[in-house]
This record gives C-alpha cells, sequence and structure tokens, in this order.
C-alpha cells in the first residue's frame, strides 16, 4: 500500500514539474521583448498578435517578467496607438491599468512601470501621485524615463506634493546634464506644466542652470 502510494506521488509531482517545465518554455517563447522603460524611449511594442498570446498567459502566471513585459506592451499600445473613440479608449486604459497594477502586485520593485500606471491614470484624468511616487521610492531609472517623469510630474497635482518636488528635481538636473539633447523636451515640459510645474522647473533650474533658466521664462 505505501509503494502504491509512493508511486502515486511521484507521478504527480512528475507531472507537476513536467507542466511547469513546459509552462515555464511557453512563456519564453511568448513573452514579449518589451519593458516599461521601452516605453519611454520610444521602442516599438509588439504587434498585437503576440500581444494576444501574452496575455493568454500572463492570465494566470506568477512569472513577474512576463507580467510586466506585457503590462508595459500594453499599456504602450493603449498610449501610442490609442482607439478612435473615446469609449474603446477608456476600455483599453482601464484594462491596461489592470495588467499593470497585476504585475506590480507580483513584482513591484519596478519604478519604470510604477510610472507607466501613473502615465496612465493621469491619461484618463486619475489621481497619479501615488503612482508617480512610488517610481521615485523603487529605485533608479534610465534618463529618457527619467525626462518621461518630468513631464507627468509637472503637468499635473504631482508637482503640488512636497515629497515628489524634491525628487524630481533629481530628473531634472539629470536631463539638464545633458542638455543638448533635453532642452527641447524641457522646454515643452515647461510650457505643458501646471503653475505648480512651471515653478519646480524654475526654482530647480535657477540654481542648476541659470541660463537655460532665462530661456524658460520667455515662455
Amino acid at each position: 500500500m505505501n509503494m502504491i502510494l509512493l508511486r502515486l506521488v511521484g507521478i504527480s509531482t512528475a507531472i507537476v514539474l513536467a507542466l511547469h517545465a513546459s509552462m515555464s518554455f511557453y512563456a519564453d517563447l511568448v513573452r514579449p521583448n518589451f519593458r516599461a522603460s521601452d516605453l519611454f524611449s520610444g521602442e516599438i511594442p509588439p504587434d498585437k498578435a503576440k500581444l494576444a498570446a501574452a496575455g493568454g498567459l500572463a492570465s494566470f502566471s506568477w512569472d513577474g517578467d512576463l507580467l510586466a513585459n506585457y503590462a508595459a506592451a500594453m499599456a504602450t499600445d493603449v498610449l501610442h496607438r490609442p482607439a478612435a473613440d473615446a469609449l474603446g479608449r477608456a476600455s483599453e486604459n482601464k484594462a491596461a491599468q489592470a495588467a499593470v497594477v497585476a504585475a506590480l502586485k507580483v513584482s513591484p520593485i519596478r519604478p519604470a512601470l510604477w510610472l507607466t500606471l501613473g502615465t496612465l491614470q493621469a491619461q484618463s484624468g486619475e489621481a497619479a501621485t501615488p503612482a508617480v511616487k512610488m517610481s521615485y521610492l523603487t529605485g533608479a531609472v534610465p534618463i529618457d524615463v527619467a525626462m518621461s517623469r518630468v513631464r507627468t510630474v509637472t503637468s499635473g497635482a504631482a508637482a503640488s506634493d512636497e515629497e515628489i518636488r524634491l525628487l524630481a528635481q533629481s530628473d531634472i538636473r539629470s536631463a539638464l546634464a545633458n542638455r543638448s539633447r533635453y532642452e527641447p523636451l524641457l522646454v515643452s515640459a515647461y510650457v505643458q506644466a501646471t503653475p505648480q510645474g512651471k515653478s519646480l522647473l524654475l526654482e530647480t533650474t535657477k540654481v542648476s542652470d541659470p541660463k537655460f533658466n532665462e530661456i524658460l521664462r520667455r515662455y
């Protein structure tokens, strides 16, 4: 009796391991090669067929990379290839937010993905400040992501949060350190900024780059 039980346990374990290996192999095949940071650097997201295949697996996967990459690709599709009608855009935005939240629940130390959530929330008129703050608190980001975060912060309510204002200064200084590349984007951010966002940009550039501060004041 004990031998039969042991054999059954062994067979069951082997089946579970085989299924896990198969799912891992399939996940590697369908996982979008697209990270949240790619959203902010202009990378092209995967086509809808690949996205659909990844979505099918993501619905019951605990693979943090799969979930994060799928959510990032889905968000990019929503932000850069939105539906033509308002109802469709709202529905796609909600679905993308749900995918991002699902990924962050499994793997929360992803600053660019937190910013992705904040960007989606800002687009739909929701409060984005908590998500943006988490993007600062969970780690460093590449300069392209930092510049996008400056735009998100300065164009919304996040610019009124004192903690975020302090954190955002490092992003602005990073952009100023590469001024030849990011000057047009900083000017654009200033033009589109809220009054609080404008004051943040002016206060930071006044200390870090007075000449650029003078340029901003012309707009």
